[in-house]
């Protein structure tokens, strides 16, 4: 069954941020079987303790232990490095039933 990773950042420098770390992490999601289906700034939140987190990724994988095995990579452990100091991010991954 299909599993989500969702991803709320809260980005303080978004041109290095896209160009550094987005590149790495969108060519990584693919290798490993993952396809990004939102990638949007300007989220509003609604309710909750988000505020200024308001950049949001959301990635589709066949299922929970692909991305699970992403993100738990040698090779994105290094690409994770490329996102420090420019945003802070809360990630949660989700199956579908």
């Amino acid at each position: 069954m299909p599993a989500y990773m969702i991803i709320a950042a809260k980005i303080n420098d978004r041109d290095k941020f896209r160009n550094q770390y987005g590149q790495a992490a969108a060519k990584l999601v693919a290798k490993c079987g993952g396809e990004y289906i939102v990638l949007a700034p300007g989220a509003t939140v609604l309710e909750g303790s988000l505020d200024g987190y308001s950049s949001i990724a959301i990635s589709k994988w066949p299922n929970r232990e692909m991305a699970q095995a992403f993100w738990d990579s040698n090779e994105y452990a290094e690409v994770k490095k490329l996102r420090e100091g420019l945003a802070d991010c809360q990630v949660l991954l989700v199956d579908t039933p």
